[in-house]
């Protein structure tokens, strides 16, 4: 402890009793003089009071640490362990990127007729556009010619589902899309798989084949993802038209192409036929 000359410690209020008095330590003082002779060199009791905290601040740090990263601490005094999680869940399938979709131009699908349409369909999304008879069907959007049919084969005692659209022409687009119209008067020359086509080029005229059969002319339009030949139940239709056709008659150009790749990545590329089969 340091004395100041005179007796007495620096900031001490003076002794009354004279100069050169001495005067008797409390217990207490011996103590603390004690505590600090056995301290470390140059630090004092409060400085290691400051440079070791306490368990309830340690405990405090790690709360406010926990609840910025959002992790759980470890209990004090125990080793933290890692746990790994492994999913066989499937993701859907990352998109594919379009190039120039943004650019494509979309036509309605049927030319020079009046037309009307409702918003729902029997069973499965697809759209029955009516219109008078050998009025056109068109591409909606260039691309390629897919499958196409030429002979009217459906029969009422049978229903075969593969023949009920009777004439029809299918096309995937350049975005990617496959557009389906059926029940087709007639196809138009030298429409077959594999050909080019352009959007608003025409594909046939409209009629009442297959089941379509004295049910009003019409044309079944459909919207899906590009399949193996053969497989109808998708070809028919997987994605509701009627809000597209809304856009393409008023000159707009939606795609349904994003809404396409969510439902091919939702139920498989090539899933069974569960409806109207």
């Amino acid at each position: 402890m340091l004395i100041s000359k005179g007796g007495r410690r620096p900031g001490a209020a003076p002794n009354p009793r004279g100069r050169g008095s001495t005067r008797r330590l409390h217990p207490t003082h011996l103590l603390i003089v004690t505590l600090a002779a056995c301290s470390a060199p140059g630090t004092t009791a409060q400085d290691e009071a400051r440079a070791t905290p306490d368990r309830a601040s340690q405990r405090g740090d790690s709360a406010k640490a926990a609840h910025q990263t959002g992790l759980t601490p470890a209990a004090p005094h125990q080793k933290p362990t890692t746990t790994t999680t492994t999913s066989t869940a499937r993701g859907p399938a990352p998109r594919k990127s379009i190039p120039g979709l943004g650019k494509l131009r979309y036509a309605f699908p049927v030319w020079g007729c009046h037309t009307s349409y409702g918003h729902s369909h029997h069973d499965y999304p697809a759209t029955d556009i009516f219109a008078h008879r050998a009025c056109l069907f068109v591409a909606v959007v260039s691309g390629r010619v897919d499958e196409v049919t030429t002979t009217d084969t459906w029969s009422g005692s049978s229903n075969a589902g593969a023949t009920r659209g009777g004439l029809s022409v299918s096309l995937i687009g350049k975005d990617g899309v496959r557009y389906y119209g059926s029940h087709l008067a007639a196809i138009a020359p030298g429409i077959a798989s594999g050909t080019v086509v352009q959007a608003g080029q025409a594909l046939g005229r409209v009629g009442d084949s297959g089941d379509a059969r004295g049910r009003g002319t019409h044309v079944h339009f459909g919207i899906s993802w590009p399949t193996q030949p053969g497989q109808w139940w998708v070809r028919r239709g997987e994605l509701y038209p009627w809000p597209y056709l809304d856009s393409w008659r008023s000159g707009q150009s939606s795609s349904p192409a994003a809404a396409i790749q969510a439902l091919e990545a939702q139920r498989g590329g090539e899933p069974r036929c569960i409806l109207d089969c």
